[in-house]
């Protein structure tokens, strides 16, 4: 870089007070920091690399400090870097800012193939580290096994699955899934016996189940894997731990199982049931129910989920989490993004897929379409219902997706008009009916809130729970 854009960024960085996502600072007054590798490894373990700034003491309120001897670090910061595998190759940049001698190091992200970079002196295990918000953290296994199984091209997806059998498959599915195979697939129509279509497929090898064929096919494959399925949670609040009005952890709470295709439905009534819905009537007087999620994009993100986890033995103990609050639904599943593309490419370019033959599997049985579309989908469908596009992560090898549900602006409305509503005291059922939700949601989530904030009062504060208990607007 420039010596005008270095001096930017320290000066950027000094007003903050922060250091961020690509910026760490080192003191270099006295001599050349010892210990590089964590950051090192973790800027060149993520696409956009990292800077290293030497010469400004962030323990002393960012004061801009300058280093000991420029030549000297840079030769020293290099020597750290050759300690990597692969080596490092930093470029560096040197300024002069209010008289003191800064120095930069930018280091860049590595090609995924070539990922984890690490310490030689300790080793991968205890030597790649992975950047998270402003601090260096050591790599977990199953994230140093999600480099080496794209580099050596692993197919979890189509391991065997020992002591599984095939006598246990729901034979009408295999039977469909068979003859939409001679129909799709030309050259397997003829002369191919179904033992055959069934191992050049993954859903046997050598006779054997797969992972693909087991959660597909199987009537109940976490027999083999408990905890590959599905956990749902209707929970009462904004965050884990908040009760609800009675003291409940959950609304609702549900443990899905059974093959891929019945948890993929199970788990879509599962969020319907929980969600709320808004009847609206048009200038024609026709009434129509609007769910708070657009159903379609909800069964593409679970889908996403079920198809594109991480199937390895790392995280066959880990359930795909559906976590819904009041204002938001979390979904999430073990397994990062597979391969080469990024965050901001998601649904923009083709990616790599992590388990082709179970995304095979179900495009055959008209599950999924394979081609790609799930996240324009989910875009798609949130932006026609006016809310918030969908937000995607990947946090310690987990991909989470993030729909909202607009609910704060609804809710802020509500409370308004029920605090007009209020001006006399009011019974709960009143309440309940001006609002128009169910009682739990009414208490819990709006009428408990203005009583936190004192816009609202208990004419019986000595019994919160009393049957003849009113709540009248606050003077």
């Amino acid at each position: 870089m420039q010596a005008e854009t270095l001096e930017k960024i320290v000066i950027n960085t000094k007003a903050l007070k922060a250091e961020t996502q690509t910026i760490e600072l080192k003191s270099a007054t006295h001599g050349c920091p010892t210990r590089l590798f964590d950051t090192l490894s973790s800027f060149s373990n993520q696409d956009e690399g990292g800077i290293i700034i030497f010469g400004v003491d962030e323990a002393d309120n960012y004061a801009i400090k300058g280093v000991y001897d420029a030549q000297d670090l840079q030769k020293r910061v290099t020597e750290q870097c050759k300690q990597m595998e692969p080596s490092v190759r930093a470029l560096f940049t040197v300024c002069e800012i209010d008289g003191n001698t800064v120095v930069s190091a930018e280091i860049p992200g590595v090609d995924i193939s070539e990922r984890p970079v690490f310490y030689k002196g300790v080793g991968r295990i205890k030597g790649s580290y992975v950047r998270v918000g402003e601090s260096d953290e050591l790599m977990s296994e199953y994230e140093i096994y999600s480099y080496e199984a794209f580099r050596k091209r692993t197919r979890d997806d189509i391991r065997i699955v020992e002591n599984a059998k095939l006598n246990m498959i729901d034979k009408k599915r295999m039977n469909d899934y068979l003859a939409a195979v001679k129909s799709e697939r030309k050259n397997l129509a003829d002369n191919v016996s179904e033992e055959e279509i069934m191992e050049l497929m993954g859903i046997t090898n050598d006779g054997a189940p797969t992972l693909a064929g087991l959660m597909t096919f199987s009537k109940y494959p976490q027999a083999y894997f408990p905890q590959l399925c599905i956990t749902a949670v209707s929970l009462p609040g904004t965050e884990q731990g908040t009760v609800g009005d009675d003291g409940e952890r959950f609304i609702d709470n549900k443990r899905i199982t059974g093959a891929i295709p019945d948890m993929l439905e199970e788990a879509v009534e599962f969020v319907r049931k929980n969600s709320r819905t808004k009847t609206i009537i048009n200038e024609n007087g026709i009434r129509a129910d609007k769910p708070e999620y657009p159903i379609k994009a909800v069964r593409e993100a679970i889908l996403n989920a079920l198809v594109h986890r991480d199937y390895s033995v790392h995280t066959e103990n880990v359930p795909i989490r559906i976590e819904m609050y009041r204002d938001r639904m979390e979904i999430i599943n073990s397994g990062g993004l597979y391969g080469k593309i990024s965050i901001d490419a998601l649904g923009k370019v083709r990616p790599e897929t992590r388990n082709a033959a179970l995304a095979n599997i179900l495009e055959l049985l008209n599950v999924t379409e394979n081609r790609y579309s799930g996240i324009p989908t989910m875009r798609s469908e949130f932006a026609n219902a006016g809310l918030p596009a969908p937000l995607f992560s990947v946090v310690h090898g987990e991909f989470k997706v993030v729909m909202k549900n607009g609910l704060f602006a609804t809710e802020a409305k509500a409370a308004d008009s029920l605090t007009e509503f209020c001006t006399i005291p009011r019974t709960r059922a009143e309440i309940v009916t001006f609002v128009g939700k169910s009682k739990n949601y009414v208490m819990s989530q709006i009428v408990a809130p203005l009583v936190e904030s004192g816009k609202l009062k208990m004419t019986m504060p000595d019994k919160p729970k009393s049957s003849n208990q009113r709540f009248v607007k606050a003077e």
